[in-house]
């Protein structure tokens, strides 16, 4: 059985059972799934990421709850696009003026478009595509505009950028670990269900959760579903679903406490058990107002690949991001390096 994870320890450490869930990875020769992991130590002389067996660190640096209870923190907001949120919908049709990079690979569109989706996108598309039939978390596609792409070089990301980053580590990180039962639900998904009143409306459209051990949600305070474009701002929420564990690392203090905690009331019913709110407040905070996505995909992947990827059975998983820092502007190089390359490589697959 997966080991309980301690109320006073859990934002440090986090135990769960990894010998029949996650094998040694086919390659460690790839380096895209590595790379320089963008996520740095406040010294040059320690090391680059903390081991699974880290020590942990003062269990003060977290808020703990139980999602039961409720909570409300006042903060003051931006405004941030949360854009073309209806689009990833499992929809396997090829579009007119789309790139094809491959079958296994995230599309990238090479033409410009206007805005589409938001909030009312999201029920409104889910609705009409449930009536139909087709509603499906199966069989994605992605598609990126010029406006993603430049959001993505200086801007706030859009929903659109970080479906894209979860969708290229599932098809070249996930695959070399073909054990792990590991969920990276989309902007669009997390926005839906943190939205949608009643689950049943939306089960067909979420994945199978009844054998994850883990879900990444990327959380957005967005509120109003009537907005196309509405939030200001992103975090993430890493779900254990073995040890009843939502463990929540926010950029901008507790900006996103309350969506985060709504999310896992949401999550909590869609498992059919209890789950504990941690609210980390030693995570990496951004130093400006527009780096909130990127500092999202970097934790997400340094969480998968480096903490659950990467840990042997029986240890102790460190969950806490305390002392750690965030290379947000290699973040963004290293995104539109990949989105180039699968550009180019589309362009040379249709010559």
């Amino acid at each position: 059985m997966a080991a309980a994870v301690d109320v006073q320890a859990a934002a440090s450490h986090h135990s769960h059972k990894v010998a029949d869930l996650l094998r040694t990875p086919k390659s460690h020769s790839d380096s895209s799934s590595d790379s320089s992991d963008l996520v740095l130590p406040p010294s040059p002389s320690s090391s680059p990421s903390l081991s699974p067996a880290s020590s942990p660190s003062p269990s003060s640096s977290s808020s703990s709850s139980i999602v039961t209870k409720s909570g409300h923190r006042s903060e003051s907001r931006l405004s941030m696009p949360f854009r073309k949120m209806a689009r990833h919908f499992g929809d396997t049709r090829r579009r007119t003026g789309t790139c094809l990079i491959s079958s296994t690979s995230p599309r990238v569109l090479a033409t410009t478009s206007s805005r589409d989706g938001g909030g009312r996108g999201v029920k409104s598309g889910a609705r009409s595509l449930r009536s139909r039939g087709q509603l499906s978390p199966g069989a994605p596609y992605l598609s990126l505009t010029y406006e993603d792409i430049k959001s993505l070089k200086s801007d706030w990301l859009t929903d659109n950028n970080i479906a894209f980053w979860e969708e290229w580590l599932e098809r070249e990180v996930l695959p070399k670990y073909p054990q792990a039962r590991i969920i990276l639900l989309r902007p669009s998904m997390t926005f839906l269900l943190m939205k949608e009143p009643d689950m049943r409306q939306i089960r067909s459209a979420l994945p199978d959760f009844s054998r994850v051990t883990h879900i990444f949600l990327p959380i957005n305070d967005a509120r109003n579903v009537a907005q196309a474009e509405g939030g200001s701002h992103w975090s993430l929420l890493l779900v254990s679903a073995i040890d009843g564990v939502a463990f929540h690392y926010d950029s901008l203090g507790g900006a996103n406490y309350s969506e985060a905690r709504l999310a896992t009331q949401k999550m909590s019913e869609i498992l059919g058990r209890p789950l504990r709110f941690l609210n980390l407040e030693d995570s990496p905070q951004q130093e400006n107002g527009s780096d909130c996505g990127v500092f999202v995909c970097i934790l997400m992947r340094h969480l998968l690949v480096k903490r659950l990827l990467s840990a042997n059975a029986r240890e102790k998983v460190s969950m806490s991001m305390a002392n750690k820092l965030i290379d947000s502007h290699g973040g963004r190089k290293e995104m539109l390096k990949i989105i180039e390359s699968l550009r180019k490589e589309g362009e040379r697959r249709r010559s």
